[in-house]
């Protein structure tokens, strides 16, 4: 599990590299610079990386020995995308590409950090998981990630999409899902799976991703969507460890 050093120091790093001010509300924005004068290169670092993401991402993928192993395999990949998507973001707010296609872009970032990722997490250990046994015990998650998604899709489309920035870092607001239980289910949903895994890194994979939502929670909860999606994209490195590591331990002789 990484230290609270180690996580300060990618928290002040995102810091570092976000510093446009800017307001985005149903597909409208308002771009100015920084408070120190300095141009944001946020969508540079999202661009740059999406693409080491994408590489860790391929070469995982390169690993799988079994269809089973596909779907959580594939985790950085998609997180690679993801950031990729809000790189999008922060060029409509800096008005290189249209605030309507600005807005789509958040809508989509929020499409999978909330609407999707509940259910994709838990789903992906229970395939992955080698016995009925402890694919049983995956079940529970499964339901509630299931339902959190359920309900989180129709608040996304329910409700209007609120973007803006404080503090340097990107604020994602729908009313229906910015209350403190959605937030709990979120939380168990994705992070709950990984600890009850028969596999050792999936467990690491959860304890470092619960170690970044609590920091995040404690130094910027108002952009927890937005930054915890990112440390948990740098945190899928493990999930290429795992696999690196194991490719001669797998495919398991699932029962």
């Amino acid at each position: 599990m990484p230290s609270r050093s180690q996580v300060a120091l990618l928290v002040n790093a995102n810091r570092r590299i976000a510093r446009n001010v800017l307001a985005f509300r149903d597909g409208t924005c308002n771009v100015r610079k920084g408070e120190d004068g300095s141009v944001c290169f946020s969508a540079t670092a999202n661009f740059v990386g999406s693409g080491v993401l994408g590489a860790v991402g391929v070469v995982t993928l390169t690993r799988v020995k079994h269809r089973r192993e596909l779907l959580f395999a594939a985790l950085p990949i998609l997180f690679a995308i993801h950031q990729f998507i809000e790189g999008f973001v922060w060029l409509g707010l800096d008005g290189i590409l249209s605030p309507m296609v600005g807005h789509n872009m958040g809508a989509a970032f929020m499409l999978y950090a909330q609407g999707l990722l509940p259910f994709l997490l838990p789903l992906s250990v229970l395939l992955f998981e080698p016995t009925a046994k402890s694919r049983n015990r995956m079940l529970p998650f499964l339901v509630l990630g299931g339902a959190t998604t359920l309900y989180i899709l129709w608040a996304l489309t329910a409700y209007p999409l609120q973007l803006y920035v404080k503090g340097n870092s990107i604020v994602y607001i729908n009313q229906a899902t910015n209350n403190t239980a959605v937030a709990l289910f979120y939380v168990i949903a994705t992070c709950g799976s990984l600890f009850f895994s028969k596999i050792r890194m999936m467990i690491l994979f959860g304890a470092a991703n619960l170690a970044i939502l609590l920091a995040v929670m404690e130094v910027k909860r108002y952009a927890f969507t937005s930054l915890w999606c990112a440390y948990a994209a740098v945190a899928s490195v493990i999930i290429l460890a795992y696999f690196w590591k194991s490719h001669g331990d797998r495919p398991f002789l699932y029962a």
